[in-house]
């Protein structure tokens, strides 16, 4: 398989089309490998728009959501990022490719291997996995510029957004099947937020303890 020639198509037809213009977030995804981060059975669809199993029932989001996630948070190379749900490990690297580092949660023990496994197949040096529940968010390493949610919940608790630094973003996907929303939250100055919906979407709920306060 060409992965350089599949690579190149899903950026013209499926990323570009989907209103992803920006020159910097183009470049990244043609430059990170969605390959290494692919289970070997789906190999063959790593630029497919699909969402790709992973191990436990995860998925890996479809590129064009990925890419309308890089676009919307706007990073800039001095950014603190953290991402909660690893998965795969590839939205982590897609982050990372544009920020100072990115400390990522992963549930799932054999999901948080497996991320920190393919990061470094990858080469990806700034990049941390957590192994634990991130339903509050990691405030031991707050506050950050930039918060990705890369599964679905009913509202983003009050912890999570009050690790945000002041003009700091969050992207979270909100609601429950078959609607959900791709949330752009920004903590202003003084203390507040102010959100957008972005589009319209459904993924997978972020995997948390029953006990947490992401209820399902």
């Amino acid at each position: 398989m060409d992965f350089e020639q599949a690579r190149f198509n899903m950026v013209e037809q499926q990323i570009r089309p989907w209103d992803v213009l920006d020159m910097e977030v183009l470049d990244t995804l043609m430059a990170v490998k969605r390959e290494y981060f692919v289970p070997e059975a789906y190999r063959k669809l790593a630029f497919s728009d699909v969402a790709i199993p992973l191990p436990g029932g995860a998925s890996m989001l479809e590129p064009k959501i990925e890419a309308k996630v890089l676009q919307a948070v706007a990073l800039k190379k001095t950014d603190k990022v953290l991402e909660i749900g690893t998965g795969s490990g590839h939205m982590a690297a897609l982050l990372a490719a544009r920020a100072d580092w990115v400390r990522s949660i992963e549930i799932d023990p054999a999901l948080a291997s497996l991320a920190a496994a393919n990061l470094a197949r990858a080469g990806i040096e700034n990049v941390i996995v957590e192994e634990g529940d991130g339903a509050s968010g990691w405030a031991e390493r707050g506050p950050y510029d930039v918060i990705v949610l890369s599964g679905g919940v009913k509202e983003v608790p009050q912890s999570i957004l009050a690790q945000l630094k002041p003009n700091g973003r969050l992207l979270a996907f909100v609601g429950e099947a078959p609607v959900m929303s791709a949330v752009l939250t920004v903590a202003t100055a003084d203390g507040q937020y102010r959100s957008e919906k972005l589009f319209e979407t459904l993924v997978p709920p972020l995997r948390v303890p029953a006990k947490s306060t992401f209820a399902f």
